[in-house]
C-alpha cells in the first residue's frame, strides 16, 4: 500500500501557495546543494546523496510528477501539489495549499529515507507543517 506525507502551507508559512514549477526548482536546488557537500569532501556524493531525476508522464499532468532513480536501492517518489478546504476555529472555511509526497507500492526503504530528507528540507524552507509518513507532525513555522 502506498504511503503519503504532506507539507501544509499554513498561516505562518513563507508562502501560501506553491506551483509544480516551484517544486521542481526546489528539487534542482536540493540536488545542487547536496552535490556541493560532495565537492567539499572531495567525493562524488551527488550521485548518491539524492539519486533521482524528474520524470513526467505522457499525459502532462499539471499537479504531479515523479522522481525516478537508476540506482539499485531506489525506485520512485511521486510529488504533487493540491489544495484542500479547511475549517478554522471560528467556523470559517479557508483554502489551504499543500505538497503531497507519495511512495508507491514499488518504493523501497531507501526511497522512504530520501523522501523524508527531502520533506524536511522543503518544510524548513517553506516554514510549513510537515505530516510525516508515520503520522507524526513537525512544525517548521513560528507557532503562537
Amino acid at each position: 500500500m502506498s504511503e503519503n506525507a504532506y507539507i501544509k502551507l499554513v498561516e505562518g508559512s513563507e508562502q501560501q501557495t506553491v506551483t509544480l514549477d516551484e517544486l521542481k526548482e526546489w528539487f534542482s536546488y536540493y540536488k545542487y546543494i547536496t552535490s556541493k557537500t560532495g565537492q567539499q569532501v572531495e567525493w562524488n556524493y551527488s550521485s548518491k546523496a539524492f539519486p533521482y531525476e524528474i520524470k513526467e508522464t505522457t499525459e502532462q499532468s499539471q499537479d504531479w510528477f515523479y522522481l525516478a532513480s537508476g540506482e539499485d536501492r531506489y525506485k520512485h517518489i511521486i510529488l504533487g501539489v493540491s489544495k484542500e478546504k479547511i475549517i478554522l476555529d471560528d467556523e470559517t472555511e479557508k483554502i489551504q495549499s499543500y505538497i503531497q509526497i507519495t511512495l508507491p507500492d514499488s518504493s523501497t526503504y531507501g526511497d522512504k529515507g530520501k523522501a523524508n530528507e527531502f520533506c524536511k528540507f522543503l518544510a524548513k524552507k517553506l516554514k510549513g507543517e510537515l505530516h510525516l509518513f508515520n503520522g507524526r507532525v513537525m512544525y517548521y513555522y513560528p507557532r503562537r
